[in-house]
């Protein structure tokens, strides 16, 4: 089947690329861990090239991995690397050279932003961080050097949007690139290609991989920025493995499913957490009460897990950490994603806590949540 015949998410996710007779019919595809392809001998001279020959340029379990990503982002071609950040500093690279300048917004993934602000200005790129929740904060922003704009929607911690077609289009009337760090809605959820963003980014050690098992990132795109992302990954050796983009296609046939089970639970607890007494604001966009929910209802066709929340506890960092202490199903990490439920506070002094609502039982989660709340609320 060619990728045209697929019409939907599910049928991409389930079939494409797969392609059994090109693997003696086995329904899951191989995992190629060579690290070159030998070159026939007759075809030394016939001049075309061939699709894999070296493991640093490509590989053929990692190709099917990327050709899924790219029909379900409807691009024309998608990339993966060896870890988010590669995916990130990959697609900025490509799109910026010394005295060039970059907006970005100011509430992206911290070592996203600790890129954009130290790394690159050893190389003469400067950023402006805006909060960008009107297009008209990266109008201002833009100067005669802007390159690239860079977004994260929903963004981390605060889950802020940004209009991506107003932004995107404002972009492409000064010739600037767009990027999207597209993690939180997936691409199920969100297509900003089909919105006129440029580069659509994942963290695939999220959502995508799903089990909390591998480090992974891609990149989605057209040509010819895509042949740029592509030399920056194959000169820095940046290219996943073939084990973990098994593992990515593996995490990505249950992505539909698993997402709706996140998505419930997190809707359940983030409507329970704005009803308690303990907590003074919720940060949610499927909540009706998130300022830009009606922007991310025309941008996403649903919401996934992460959100966060502000305790109602007079500003008191230490009854914060005590909150966490207590909570007994979500384990202290960093990350999100994945079958467990994570919980993290941004900094020592802080009063928010983020979390992320895994495959559990809502009610074993809610009551978990409610039991450290109300204690909260005893004082």
């Amino acid at each position: 089947m060619e990728p045209n015949e697929f019409l939907n998410d599910s049928d991409i996710i389930t079939h494409l690329a797969d392609e059994y007779s090109s693997h003696n019919d086995a329904v899951v595809p191989p995992v190629y861990m060579n690290s070159l392809h030998v070159i026939p001998k007759e075809a030394m001279d016939d001049g075309k090239p061939r699709p894999f020959v070296y493991g640093r340029n490509s590989n053929p379990t990692v190709s099917i991995f990327e050709r899924k990503i790219a029909a379900l982002e409807r691009a024309g071609r998608a990339l993966a690397f060896a870890s988010g950040m590669g995916a990130i500093s990959a697609a900025i690279l490509a799109n910026v050279k010394s005295g060039d300048h970059v907006v970005a917004v100011e509430t992206s993934y911290g070592p996203a932003k600790f890129f954009l602000e130290n790394q690159l200005g050893k190389f003469g790129v400067e950023t402006s961080f805006v909060t960008g929740d009107d297009v008209s904060q990266f109008e201002k922003a833009i100067r005669k050097n802007t390159t690239l704009i860079y977004l994260e929607s929903p963004s981390t911690m605060v889950f802020k949007l940004q209009d991506i077609r107003k932004v995107a289009a404002l972009a492409k009337e000064r010739g600037i690139v767009t990027a999207i760090d597209n993690s939180w809605a997936t691409p199920v959820y969100q297509k900003p290609i089909t919105m006129g963003v440029d580069l659509s980014i994942h963290t695939v050690s999220k959502y995508i991989g799903g089990h909390s098992d591998i480090i992974a990132g891609v990149v989605a795109g057209n040509a010819p920025l895509m042949d740029k992302v592509h030399q920056v990954r194959e000169f820095y050796g940046g290219i996943l493995g073939p084990m973990e983009a098994w593992l990515a296609i593996r995490g990505l046939r249950t992505l539909k499913v698993r997402l709706k089970a996140h998505a419930e639970t997190a809707m359940y607890i983030a409507s329970n957490l704005e009803a308690h007494p303990a907590v003074s604001r919720v940060h949610y966009p499927g909540l009706k009460s998130h300022p830009q929910h009606e922007l991310a209802k025309s941008q996403m066709e649903g919401f996934t897990s992460p959100l966060s929340f502000e305790l109602n506890c007079m500003s008191n960092p230490a009854q914060t950490r005590l909150f966490v202490r207590r909570l007994k199903w979500f384990g202290m990490g960093p990350s999100w994603g994945g079958f467990e439920s994570l919980v993290s506070v941004p900094g020592k002094d802080s009063t928010m806590v983020r979390i992320h609502t895994g495959l559990e039982d809502k009610e074993t989660l809610w009551n978990d949540l409610k039991s450290s709340l109300d204690l909260v609320v005893q004082g």
